[in-house]
């Protein structure tokens, strides 16, 4: 017998949530926004006692939980465990992540593989985990907290944004292969946010290059410098993302932030600027009939 056709071993209010990186920024804003829709968070975190406030604030609406998402093994157990206390996981949130300024070449192997296995292959393995519980039950979501260099990049956030085009392109196709199972897929693309992403251990910057001081020299300078000042609002993208997930068509991708929406929309018309410009020659290449 399944942990899902047990009996659940405790009683959920609402919907039951798991996020990732729940601590702060986007992940304790969105632990907040379920609790006061009346759901219940399972709050996976490194440290569960950084969690204590919410704990207290919200007995039983708030349950903390070890969870690195670099460890699969832990992956299986934490799914296995909240589908024994609840007996269903409505709503994945991989949210957990962090930063990395670097050009390419400054950028180790060490560095981009860490923030590949955080970034993509945690959140591979923890969607995979849930889905086949969510094909049994008919329904679930699965959130995506990816940023706005998931569509783009420029200098000094390749890697980075390396992580972020390979889990919007696994959940492009994951969003088609599990509509039919009433399983929603939503990729969330943030711009700057006062989320703690820009500052402290939540940032790694890779050594130093003097030959790219003029092209990624201003991105180490400026992104640490935006700490705090950043002009989202975590709370509100939290408000955001529980719209749209309430929403009868809910979108694949939601770009939050003027300055998201703005570099997005200018993206895609360059990306149209250039396909037009190249379309003849792109044309050329098959064989003649």
């Amino acid at each position: 017998m399944t942990t899902t056709d047990s009996t659940p071993t405790r009683t959920a209010t609402g919907r039951v949530w798991l996020i990732t990186g729940a601590s702060s920024g986007f992940g304790r804003s969105l632990t907040r926004a379920a609790v006061a829709a009346g759901d219940t968070v399972v709050a996976a975190v490194r440290r569960p006692e950084v969690l204590d406030d919410l704990v207290a604030a919200h007995p039983g609406q708030v349950v903390p939980i070890a969870l690195d998402v670099t460890d699969h093994a832990r992956i299986t157990a934490v799914v296995a465990e909240v589908l024994l206390w609840y007996g269903r996981i409505d709503v994945l949130v991989n949210n957990a992540g962090r930063g990395l300024i670097g050009a390419v070449e400054e950028t180790t192997d060490r560095e981009l593989r860490d923030l590949m296995e955080l970034h993509f292959f945690g959140p591979a393995a923890l969607t995979r985990a849930v889905l086949p519980h969510m094909r049994r039950r008919g329904s679930g979501a699965v959130v995506q907290m990816s940023s706005m260099g998931g569509r783009f990049s420029f200098p000094g956030v390749g890697a980075y944004s390396a992580t972020k085009f390979a889990l919007e392109g696994l959940s492009e196709a994951l969003a088609q292969e599990v509509a039919p199972f009433g399983i929603k897929v939503l990729v969330v693309e943030p711009g700057a946010f006062r989320t703690g992403f820009a500052g402290g251990d939540a940032l790694v910057r890779s050594a130093a290059l003097d030959a790219y001081r003029e092209t990624v020299g201003p991105v180490r300078e400026a992104l640490p410098d935006s700490d705090g000042k950043q002009p989202g609002d975590p709370d509100k993208a939290a408000a955001a993302i529980l719209t749209a997930l309430a929403a009868e068509r809910t979108p694949l991708r939601l770009p939050l932030g003027n300055d998201a929406v703005d570099a997005v929309a200018a993206q895609l018309g360059s990306a149209q600027e250039e396909l037009s410009t190249w379309e003849s020659v792109a044309r050329s290449t098959d064989f003649d009939a």
